[in-house]
């Protein structure tokens, strides 16, 4: 296996950086991972190697403003979430012009889904696996996480933001630290009952050109992505194959999974042999 650090210019921003994992001997499959909101791309290094040991050619990326990807101090970013879906888009671009034949899957982590919406590329996808992503909407969450969203979208978001001129998400201990653009678009769709598609353009959206397989996948005890919110995001593709399964850790015989589980290594025999074999069968 051979891993490489690659430099992507983007029309709109500043380069971004990706990881491409090589294996020995290629299976002519290459998976694309698109990260959490604020989430390094290394969060999924385990993910990536385990896969790239299989045959896949392995593409992992940090968003604009993000980790490698940083470019300016994060104060003088300008990147928007609509930049993110973009950089989603030049991957699977890279991907496909790297290896013609392979078939894509794209795999994406909360936000990385709500984004497909958004990439002008995303019919370069032969499959795709949502885990955890969703409508961040307040009012769809339950109990005392609606409060708690609301107060993340109207006092936390704003308030930090307007402090620091950035979303200060490491000192709040939270995630990496946002662009104030990314920080006040998000904050936006948070507070909007149909989320991005009560703000975005007809001319912007990509989801009636979704045609191949889509898997989405949500957890119990998921705090950023219950099942409601994941159910919203699940119909939202009126041309596409969806298949929507709710995984129980307890069913599965596995560790509590949450948010963030999926691509633990401890899930290596259970969640990501699952993967692999739905992967296979999909493309």
């Amino acid at each position: 296996m051979k891993q490489k650090v690659l430099e992507i210019e983007q029309q709109n921003t500043h380069s971004i950086f990706i990881t491409q994992f090589l294996p020995k001997n290629s299976n002519n499959k290459s998976i694309v991972i698109s990260s959490a909101t604020g989430v390094l791309q290394d969060y999924y290094l385990k993910f990536a190697e385990h896969f790239c040991t299989l045959g896949f050619t392995v593409y992992t990326f940090d968003y604009s403003g993000i980790g490698l990807s940083h470019g300016k101090a994060v104060k003088n970013n300008t990147s928007n979430l609509y930049d993110w879906a973009s950089n989603q888009a030049s991957i699977l671009s890279f991907a496909k012009s790297k290896n013609p034949e392979h078939k894509i899957t794209l795999i994406t982590h909360s936000i990385g889904g709500q984004l497909i919406a958004f990439n002008k590329n995303i019919k370069l996808a032969d499959f795709i696996i949502t885990v955890a992503s969703q409508s961040g909407y307040w009012n769809l969450f339950k109990g005392l996480e609606k409060p708690k969203m609301f107060l993340f979208w109207n006092a936390i978001i704003p308030i930090a933001t307007s402090l620091y001129g950035y979303f200060p998400a490491r000192k709040l201990k939270l995630f990496e630290n946002l662009p104030k653009r990314v920080a006040y678009q998000w904050r936006v769709w948070g507070n909007r009952k149909n989320y991005f598609l009560d703000t975005a353009k007809k001319e912007d959206l990509h989801l009636d050109s979704i045609t191949c397989s889509i898997k989405v996948l949500s957890f119990p005890n998921d705090a950023f992505a219950p099942k409601q919110t994941v159910d919203w995001l699940s119909k939202l593709f009126p041309n596409a194959k969806v298949e929507r399964l709710h995984l129980d850790p307890e069913v599965l015989n596995v560790p509590d999974i949450g948010h963030f589980g999926f691509f633990r290594e401890r899930f290596k025999t259970s969640l990501w042999f699952m993967t692999k074999e739905c992967i296979e069968s999909n493309t």
